[in-house]
């Protein structure tokens, strides 16, 4: 009881399976408003307990679509202030206003929220393409412990906090906006502390990472992405995952597929029975990156503008269902909150370990891995006897 009076501000000393995941795509490109996303995380109230929440969107923001989005919190106005101070000198600022947002019973002491629409200076970015320079000023914000940057992509945002995900729904009137990819966290953190900028999606560029587990591989992980730039200030395994992605898949240019084979590779004695040509990639993938394998339990989805990828660890420790209707891809940790957004999905899967499941804008989804060898027209239920 002592651990739920420090962690735990609502007193209840459950000890829940983990967090919720829940994320859609709809390849078509049309946009969907928040209510569904809604619907949906606050199906599986029972896996957070009221220390984070969260929700990222793309599409959000037609008008600006050109410029980087800060979704940014700062301690306080004096804190804004100054973080205002440091954009101005490093970006032609286009737009900035608060965040809207309203007072919820339950939401205590919030940071002040803003949000600003941004153009790199072209005399600042000397010997840096522009979306390093924009990491770059992003880790450089994260370290001040002032202000932090939410997310920092283009037509896109993320919305998060503490509190359960109807209090922050309501917090930022998640309702209001429309997206074409939506993705959603109920946090139950175990190893951190319940804050603001704990609470998931975390994000870099058009990067968001949402996060069910817990990655045992934490600090090989951190060390090889620090390696190569980046800062972690957050305290946690999540922001791990989201800055890997963009090293592999951005800067290295793999694929969704190839990155997550990074992450949960087959192992040794599966890359000894592929043919040939398979063996070779997954061996230099593993010489390569094998100090970014993720260890321990995980489910995670990742979405960058046009993609969205659902990933569970090979063992596949953390729960995960994955189902189509028509042009959407529906990504969650438990069927019901599927079901309740959409009644009669074509069909409905449970990927198996360290099998992506991915959409792409423009592409119909499809049934990924193994789990499209056995389903036929009249199979809705893919069976894996």
């Amino acid at each position: 009881m002592a651990w739920c009076a420090i962690e735990n501000r609502y007193g209840d000393d459950k000890v829940s399976s983990a967090c919720g995941l829940f994320g859609y795509m709809d390849t078509s490109g049309a946009l969907h408003a928040g209510t569904r996303i809604i619907d949906a995380i606050c199906n599986m109230q029972e896996r957070g307990n009221g220390l984070g929440s969260g929700y990222a969107a793309y599409g959000l923001y037609p008008e600006f679509s050109e410029h980087y989005a800060f979704h940014v919190m700062c301690r306080d106005d004096a804190a804004r202030q100054e973080l205002d101070g440091y954009l101005r000198r490093h970006f032609a600022v286009v737009h900035d206003e608060p965040i809207p947002h309203r007072h919820v019973q339950g939401i205590l002491d919030p940071p002040v929220v803003w949000r600003y629409f941004l153009l790199p200076l072209s005399a600042q970015m000397v010997g840096r393409s522009e979306q390093d320079y924009i990491v770059h000023q992003v880790m450089t914000i994260n370290a001040t412990e002032s202000a932090f940057v939410v997310s920092s992509g283009k037509n896109m945002g993320i919305f998060k906090g503490v509190g359960h995900p109807e209090q922050i729904a309501e917090f930022y009137q998640v309702q209001d906006y429309a997206g074409y990819l939506w993705t959603a966290h109920n946090r139950f953190p175990t190893n951190t502390p319940g804050w603001w900028g704990g609470a998931h999606p975390f994000g870099l560029l058009d990067w968001s990472v949402v996060h069910n587990g817990e990655i045992s591989s934490y600090g090989i992980n951190r060390r090889y992405i620090e390696m190569h730039g980046y800062r972690c200030t957050m305290r946690t395994d999540t922001e791990v995952i989201a800055y890997a992605a963009d090293l592999v898949m951005r800067r290295h240019g793999l694929s969704a597929e190839m990155g997550s084979a990074v992450f949960a590779p087959p192992l040794w004695s599966e890359i000894n029975a592929l043919p040939a040509g398979e063996q070779r990639a997954m061996r230099l993938i593993r010489q390569t990156y094998g100090q970014l394998l993720m260890n321990g339990p995980f489910a995670i989805i990742v979405a960058r503008n046009g993609e969205m990828l659902g990933l569970c660890d090979r063992i596949h420790l953390r729960p995960m269902v994955a189902a189509i209707k028509d042009s959407v891809l529906y990504v969650s940790s438990e069927r019901a909150a599927i079901h309740l957004v959409e009644p009669q999905p074509d069909q409905t899967w449970t990927p198996l370990g360290g099998e992506p499941v991915i959409a792409r804008l423009g592409e119909r989804p499809r049934v990924s891995g193994s789990a499209a060898l056995c389903v036929t027209a009249t199979d809705k239920e893919p069976s894996y006897a």
